[in-house]
């Protein structure tokens, strides 16, 4: 998964460094060392107008069905069952929707391309679809408005866009590295009760230690997530310490005991 949304990143960036080249991105983090290849689709193509694409909505007489995604256009016709009149995604021919691809918001106030207080990780979901639509649609061209002007050039928003896309990968690849060293209990609920236990393969993350549920909070936030703590041998910031409380990472600050609960079982019940 993280190879494809890297992939998807990479072919949004070529945007800008076909355009621009790598000389105008110091100050975007991550994206100065991506490099656009042909097969990202968005070398050649043509402008169109928003009228043009508002008229290739696959209705009565209209002469195509496509839609658009950060300015990018894509033939949809052979997926006219999905994207044509009557399809459960009709919502989207002839418009650059953007934002309701993050959102879900499918009304006519949310199908729109404005993606301005939209999370990184959000970007990042958006990124996963124009990677679809490159690798199962025709690209067409450049949408002239929010993200490309009238002579084909990304504009400030879309290099805005691409600065928190990077941004989204940091944290995916922050998010990776930290659940292998707090790996998600398991969770059931029933009848008022969760159960959160850990096991050598919770949260999907196989090791080879159980460790104990902890609730790990979250920097600027008063949220916590469930998290398995590793309770014997040195921290993991310190893995070749000699002089340790062989209490593994128990003692991390962002961690903190279920009061409930025996802080040394492997599992606990919570009443919602």
């Amino acid at each position: 998964m993280f190879g494809y949304l890297a992939a998807a990143i990479v072919c949004a960036a070529a945007v800008l460094i076909v355009l621009l080249g790598p000389a105008s991105f110091p100050s975007v983090p991550g994206l100065i060392s991506l490099f656009a290849g042909s097969e990202c689709g968005v070398s050649g193509g043509r402008l169109l107008g928003q009228k043009e694409l508002s008229a290739h909505n696959g209705g009565p007489g209209s002469p195509g069905l496509y839609l658009a995604v950060l300015g990018l256009v894509f033939d949809v016709k052979k997926g006219s069952k999905h994207y044509g009149p009557g399809g459960s995604y009709s919502f989207f021919a002839g418009k650059d929707a953007s934002r309701a691809y993050v959102t879900g918001d499918f009304t006519e106030k949310g199908l729109v391309d404005d993606l301005s207080e939209l999370s990184p990780l959000g970007m990042l979901h958006l990124n996963n679809w124009l990677s679809f639509y490159r690798q199962n649609y025709d690209f067409v061209g450049k949408l002239v408005g929010r993200f490309y002007d009238k002579k084909g050039q990304p504009t400030k928003a879309l290099e805005d866009a691409l600065a928190v896309i990077d941004i989204g990968l940091k944290l995916k690849e922050q998010r990776i590295e930290e659940n292998k060293q707090f790996p998600p209990c398991n969770v059931e609920s029933s009848s008022g009760i969760s159960r959160v236990w850990c096991s050598n393969r919770s949260g999907g993350i196989h090791r080879d230690w159980v460790g104990v549920p902890r609730k790990m909070y979250l920097a600027g936030s008063d949220g916590y997530r469930c998290v398995c703590v590793r309770t014997s041998g040195p921290p993991t910031e310190h893995p070749d310490s000699t002089e340790h409380r062989d209490r593994g990472d128990l003692d991390n600050p962002l961690l903190k005991e279920y009061e409930e609960c025996n802080p040394l079982f492997d599992w606990c019940l919570l009443k919602e």
